[in-house]
């Protein structure tokens, strides 16, 4: 929180000997002594980083979970590697009487050319672990890479045996590969909703900022951060700290100027820099400086904050790096192939889950009044209005029903959903908890309405109500589930379920709806968010 200079914590430095020896009021001075050799007319930082005391810990802590999962990695993937080669070996060499020691020779080798391989594509490497699709993307490169040079090697001997070796073992080691590191994030997530492996990160922007940022971080703790302090424009700071919500403060720590203090102060060991008009380029050239060889990570939020993947890079200009927006994918030939995908998949699920709809259907209908069948006024791409199918889970006086229960609206926005609805069938429960009564709107995606990923098809009573830029939902077709269904379904805001919908339309790619469809199934076992 902030205080005045007399009543700041005192924070301690290292004397030569190693021994503790001044203790320091307020922020740190600059000092040229702290560390040696830096060059001359470049700030200092203003606390050690070896520092093992209090200053230190959260970093040393932050190092260390990190190497143990890298090394639990590395142990993993040679597992993966020795568990695919053997597998190849013994179905491919099963009819072969005698041991083959040059493939046997191959199956243990295959462990440390597996390592190498990811080493070399830097799938070890922090920055691409724990959170996004980073990681999985550098192991399909080591992949790539080992099979290329494997056959490289092999080719030349035209032996059938190595040919079917290799064929058989690398598509086994890359879905071992990926396996086993969805594992290992699966096992951190769940550390992390403890409070377990977490970055303790300081933020840098306005109070809005920092407030928007604290919640999403809470609400979403796979990325690891825990927000401990922050530092406001200096015509700011008029409280001891930035409310976020009911359960959760963000100490304020000072200005922009007292960033390294703030560090200190809340035992960071990351700094995440929003954008500001306050932090200009020199501002954030010095901080940086100060930061050297601290052990804290320095992370700057994007402008453009929810346009992020292959749709931007950074192209320099006489000496600028300027950051390259490309349009975004609404037309094109991969929509035309995210189509096909739709109507293909969508027909093998019909085909395969239709003896659950039909049980699904008779059980809805004998269980209350009405039909099976729900049907619904939607709005899709370009605001045109389509019929959506869903089982019905309410009392068909459900629509007379919802002017009573307006005032009971657990949602601060358009979004109207309760927990315990009344009008909702003691079936309709179950079918609403596993999400079993979206299931006919398959129906609307061989249709061609829907998509099986994009945003929720909002009612025609939602679009009238729609700000300018909310309407950029309707630019895609609307999807039978979507990023806001799998980041907490109705538990989310109805400004968190717009956000997560246009970052999906400004950021959409096949790979980003088949990873929102495994989630999907995963949310939908877990059951969670959904009333």
């Amino acid at each position: 929180m902030t205080t005045s200079r007399s009543q700041e914590p005192a924070l301690r430095t290292h004397a030569p000997n190693g021994e503790r020896a001044a203790v320091i009021l307020g922020p740190p001075q600059q000092s040229s002594d702290m560390l040696p050799g830096r060059l001359e007319g470049v700030p200092s930082v203003e606390f050690d980083p070896l520092d093992s005391g209090p200053a230190g810990s959260a970093r040393v802590q932050a190092s260390r979970w990190q190497q143990r999962y890298v090394s639990r990695l590395v142990v993993v993937d040679a597992a993966a590697a020795l568990v695919a080669g053997s597998a190849a070996y013994f179905v491919h060499f099963r009819h072969v009487p005698t041991v083959d020691r040059p493939y046997l020779a191959a199956v243990v080798a295959l462990p440390l050319a597996w390592a190498v391989s990811l080493l070399m594509s830097r799938a070890y490497e922090t920055r691409f672990l724990f959170a996004g699709s980073e990681e999985y993307r550098r192991v399909l490169n080591a992949a790539v890479f080992l099979t290329a040079t494997i056959a490289l090697v092999v080719y030349g001997t035209r032996d059938a045996g190595s040919q079917g070796f290799v064929l058989m073992s690398m598509p086994l080691l890359l879905g071992l590969g990926l396996a086993v590191r969805y594992a290992m994030r699966v096992t951190l997530t769940s550390r992390r909703s403890n409070g377990e492996c977490m970055h303790r990160a300081v933020v840098i922007g306005n109070s809005r900022q920092v407030q928007a940022f604290a919640r999403q971080l809470r609400r979403e703790p796979l990325h690891g951060m825990h927000v401990v302090g922050c530092c406001l424009p200096a015509d700011e700071i008029i409280g001891a700290s930035v409310p976020v919500d009911v359960n959760l403060e963000v100490p304020v720590h000072g200005s922009f100027d007292d960033v390294v203090w703030a560090i200190l102060q809340s035992d960071a060991d990351t700094l995440i820099v929003l954008p500001s008009p306050d932090m200009d380029p020199a501002a954030m050239r010095s901080l940086s400086w100060k930061l050297e060889g601290t052990g804290v990570d320095l992370l700057l939020a994007n402008a453009v904050l929810d346009i992020t993947g292959p749709r931007t890079s950074i192209r320099p200009v006489d000496g600028l790096s300027l950051l390259h927006v490309e349009p975004a994918a609404l037309t094109g030939a991969r929509r035309v192939l995210k189509r096909a995908l739709d109507v293909v998949l969508a027909s093998l699920l019909l085909l395969f889950l239709s003896p659950l709809l039909a049980a699904v259907a008779l059980v809805v209908r004998l269980s209350s009044n009405g039909p099976a069948l729900f049907v619904q006024t939607r709005v899709g791409k370009d605001a045109k209005e389509f019929r959506l199918f869903k089982f019905r889970s309410m009392y068909i006086d459900a629509e007379q029903r919802l002017a009573e229960l307006q005032d009971r609206n657990e949602h601060n926005g358009i979004l109207f959903k309760i927990k315990n609805d009344p009008r909702v069938t003691p079936v309709g429960k179950y079918l609403r908890r596993f999400s079993i009564d979206e299931l006919p709107q398959l129906f609307n995606v061989v249709r061609g309405d829907m998509s099986l990923v994009g945003p929720r098809p909002p009612l025609p009573r939602e679009v009238a109500q729609y700000a300018h830029d909310v309407r950029r939902r309707l630019a895609v077709i609307p999807g039978l589930t979507g990023l806001w269904q799998v980041s907490g379904r109705s538990n989310l805001s109805w400004d968190d379920s717009v956000r997560l919908d246009l970052r999906y339309v400004e950021n959409w790619s096949l790979g980003l709806d088949l990873v929102i469809l495994l989630r999907t199934f995963i949310a939908v076992i877990r059951s969670s968010g959904a009333y």
